[in-house]
């Protein structure tokens, strides 16, 4: 009997050259959540470099466990695993909130440790509980994913120092647009392959044009060794502390959510619909990775989204040429000069392709949420509540100003506060009771709709 496409192993050189186009498709959505972080906390050229060695290192890990497998983890389908987007707001609040910023990645390593783990555990149960999130509360979180993480892409576009004289000058805007319109043309008049790494091409591009403006810092790379290891605690040993642990396990639990929503997605592509025990295998390989990666100094895993559509595309479903990816980033990892490129990227430049790298996260979960009955009263007060709770850190940082610090973590995180509300609303309108009244009676909150009865409303007065 025949292997099934997706355990098929093809040639050497077509699983090579087809495992880095997965890798080109995904490694500007590994970088981009350690230079944020990084750049929070302000750590230097060379501890910037390491640490996005270091999550490229350990989404190779991940990738492994999730295709390959071992005994009852991984899904064993053609899925990425790299640092997830969901963490990047709270990892940020944590940061804010840590007054020796020191101390900022061994809190942030600690709560992804304990958050890993108790992933792991609870993926049987989870895999079960999937019902109490449906697309109306995944997509209203990666909504605010994407929202949480555009004013990111407006600071680099502005420059890498608020307190420079050129910040926000014309050639750092101009650089930002210049990129973006690159990104742009590239995913509008090209296919395939080139398509795919629009974004990284975009980078490229971008930086050389940022050469002759003097914006352009190539030390990272002379000063980078051509081959290194991740020094298991490098930045010091993991402090656990409670609001961190707690802002962090929400971001599993959204984690998971999503991870579940990519398998059943990635099952039907590639002909193998999945069940209860290889979604319980999968999310095991996700939190095992993440609980793993803070030990070579690597933040959470999850599955990359972006790569489910280029199994579509390609139609090439065999997992070992995804495997054959995590090779790839493992090698990147060893090797400190390939990590520090990214930091020789002007920020106006990672600003203008931050814009569609992040952008297209919110409209992600806009597609979500499309998909979430939003016909349905219920449904759309969920959205609308939820998004709004999740808004409010970036619309009114200082809301919560007069909360103790330990609970800002969480409340100044707009993806945990947001999920929390979404979970709840659909517990309280899907589930609890019936939801009170049919949610199809009413198609919007502001409309008037119809009585439990059956009997039409009195028409409003005419003034």
């Amino acid at each position: 009997m025949a292997d099934h496409p997706v355990d098929e192993k093809l040639p050497a050189l077509k699983m090579a050259t087809t495992g880095l186009q997965h890798v080109a498709a995904m490694y500007a959505g590994v970088v981009a959540p350690p230079l944020i972080v990084g750049a929070a906390i302000g750590l230097s050229a060379t501890d910037l470099t390491f640490l996005t060695g270091a999550c490229l290192f350990t989404a190779g890990l991940a990738t492994f466990l999730q295709t390959l497998g071992i005994w009852k983890i991984g899904a064993r389908l053609p899925f990425v695993n790299g640092v997830t987007f969901a963490g990047v707001a709270p990892m940020t609040a944590i940061v804010a909130s840590t007054e020796d910023k020191s101390d900022a990645l061994p809190i942030i390593f600690g709560a992804v440790i304990v958050a890993g783990l108790l992933g792991f555990l609870a993926a049987p149960v989870f895999c079960k509980a999937i019902r109490f999130f449906p697309p109306v509360v995944t997509g209203s979180v990666i909504t605010l994913i994407g929202i949480s993480l555009l004013p990111v892409a407006f600071g680099w576009a502005q420059g890498p120092n608020p307190a420079a004289d050129g910040y926000g000058s014309a050639t750092n805007l101009g650089l930002a647009g210049a990129t973006l319109l690159i990104v742009l043309l590239l995913r509008r008049f090209t296919r395939g392959f080139v398509k795919q790494i629009a974004v990284l091409l975009g980078l490229v591009v971008g930086t050389l044009i940022a050469i002759p403006f003097g914006v352009t810092d190539f030390g990272p790379v002379a000063d980078a060794a051509v081959v290194g290891f991740p020094t298991p605690f490098h930045f010091g040993a993991p402090q656990f502390q409670l609001a961190a642990i707690l802002s962090m396990c929400v971001v599993m639990v959204v984690s998971m959510t999503e991870s579940t929503a990519d398998m059943l997605a990635l099952g039907e592509i590639v002909e193998r619909p999945v069940d209860e025990k290889t979604i319980a295998a999968g999310l095991r390989a996700d939190t095992l990775g993440s609980a793993i990666s803070p030990l070579f100094n690597g933040f959470m895993c999850s599955a990359f989204a972006q790569n489910i559509g280029l199994v579509a595309m390609t139609r090439i479903r065999s997992r070992y040429v995804v495997a054959a990816g995590g090779g790839f980033l493992v090698l990147m990892g060893l090797c400190p000069m390939a990590a520090s490129l990214i930091a020789v990227v002007p920020r106006p430049v990672l600003g203008g392709a931050g814009v569609v790298l992040f952008g297209s996260v919110a409209a992600s979960g806009i597609q979500t949420l499309v998909r979430a009955g939003l016909d349905k009263d219920n449904n759309v007060l969920i959205v609308a509540v939820s998004l709004a709770v999740g808004i409010i850190p970036i619309t009114a940082p200082e809301f919560y100003h007069a909360f103790p610090e330990t609970a800002r973590i969480v409340l100044d995180s707009g993806i945990s506060t947001g999920c929390v509300a979404a979970v709840l609303l659909n517990l309280v309108f899907n589930h609890l009771g019936g939801g009170g009244r049919d949610a199809r009676d009413v198609t919007h909150p502001m409309e008037t709709g119809k009585e439990l009865t059956g009997v039409p409303t009195a028409p409003a007065a005419s003034s």
